[in-house]
C-alpha cells in the first residue's frame, strides 16, 4: 500500500514511518526537514497536500499542535491546525481516492473525566470526555468531524488515542507503563495493525500499555498504590527496591487498551522492563533520576 504519514518528523510520526516502511511504500510530510520527511511543508498548504495525496491508499495523520503549545499559541492556531486542517485533509483524501484514514489522537482529551474525586479513574472508550484545554477540545472536535465524514462518505476511519509517550524520569515512566503510558514503538505497531485491519466505518481505540490492574482496584490505587503495586506487579516493586526508588503512594488513572488489543490484534510489547533497559543503556528516551544532594 501507499501510505501518507503527516507529522513524520515528530517522535511518534517518525516511529510510525520507520515501522510502516518495512512493509509499505511510505511518504512522510512535515514542516521540519528530517530523514523521514520526504515532503517538507505545512499540512495547511492545500496545493502541497493535493500533490502528496496522489496515488495514496491510506493517510496516517499524526501532525498536530500539542499540550506544550498551550499558552504559547493562540486558540485559533489549535483550531486551524488540529481541526480545520484535519477535516480538509480527510476531504481531500476522499477526492484523491484514499481507502482509509487513521488519526493519531490522545487520551488527554478525557480531561476531568479521567480523574474522579477520591478514586483512580478507569478510562476506556465508553467514558465521555470532559476536556480541560484548547488542545483537548481541538483533538475531540477533530475526532467528531472525522466521525461525521466517515458516516457521510462511508470512509473507514480509525482513531487511535495514545497515552503518555515522551521522555520523563525513569521511575515515573516505569510505573506509568502499567497505567497511563506507552512506548512510541508500540504506538507505531498499533498504527500498523490498524492499517492492516482496516475496520469498516468509524472506530476509536485507546492505545496504552498493558495493565495488571482491574476496575475493582481503583479505590486502592488512589489511596494505597505502594501496597497494590507489589501485589499485582511484584517484579516491578522488586526492581524499585533494588534501585533504591520509592513506589508512588497514589495513582490517579488507568487507561484500558483492551478493546484495541482485541479488535486490532495488537499487543503492547514495551513495558516497564523496556524503560529500565533504556535507562541502563543511557538512551535519551528516558530521563535518569536527579542526583541526590
Amino acid at each position: 500500500m501507499n501510505i501518507l504519514i503527516t507529522g513524520s518528523a515528530g517522535r511518534v510520526g517518525r516511529a510510525i514511518y520507520i515501522h510502516m516502511m518495512k512493509t509499505h511504500r511510505v511518504t512522510g510530510v512535515d514542516k521540519t526537514p528530517c530523514s523521514t520527511a520526504d515532503i517538507v511543508g505545512d499540512i495547511r498548504d492545500s496545493e502541497l497536500m493535493e500533490k502528496a495525496l496522489e496515488g495514496i491508499d491510506v493517510v496516517v495523520h499524526t501532525a498536530a499542535l500539542h499540550a506544550p503549545h498551550v499558552g504559547l499559541l493562540a486558540d485559533e492556531e489549535f483550531e486551524a491546525v488540529n481541526v480545520k486542517a484535519t477535516e480538509k485533509l480527510a476531504l481531500s483524501g476522499l477526492q484523491a481516492g484514499i481507502k482509509h484514514f487513521v488519526f493519531t489522537s490522545t487520551t488527554a482529551l478525557y480531561g476531568r473525566a479521567s480523574t474522579p474525586d477520591g478514586s483512580a479513574g478507569w478510562v476506556d472508550e465508553t467514558v465521555i470526555p470532559k476536556p480541560k484545554t484548547i488542545y483537548h477540545r481541538s483533538k475531540l472536535e477533530a475526532e467528531k468531524l472525522l466521525e461525521n465524514i466517515s458516516h457521510l462518505f462511508a470512509l473507514p476511519v480509525t482513531v487511535l488515542q495514545m497515552s503518555r509517550c515522551f521522555p520523563e524520569p525513569a521511575d515515573l515512566m516505569a510505573v506509568y507503563r502499567l497505567t497511563r503510558g506507552i512506548d512510541a514503538r508500540d504506538v507505531a505497531r498499533a498504527h500498523g495493525c490498524a492499517v492492516e485491519k482496516r475496520l469498516p466505518g468509524f472506530n476509536r481505540f485507546i492505545v496504552s500499555g498493558r495493565t495488571p490492574f482491574n476496575p475493582g482496584l481503583c479505590q486502592r490505587l488512589f489511596t494505597d498504590a505502594a501496597d497494590v503495586i507489589p501485589e499485582y506487579a511484584p517484579a516491578l516493586a522488586q526492581e524499585f527496591a533494588r534501585r533504591g526508588w520509592s513506589l508512588p503512594l497514589s495513582l490517579d488513572r488507568v487507561y484500558d487498551s483492551a478493546l484495541a488489543q482485541q479488535l486490532l490484534d495488537w499487543q503492547p510489547k514495551y513495558g516497564y522492563l523496556s524503560v529500565l533497559e533504556m535507562l541502563d543503556n543511557e538512551m535519551a528516551e528516558v530521563l535518569p533520576l536527579p542526583a541526590l544532594p
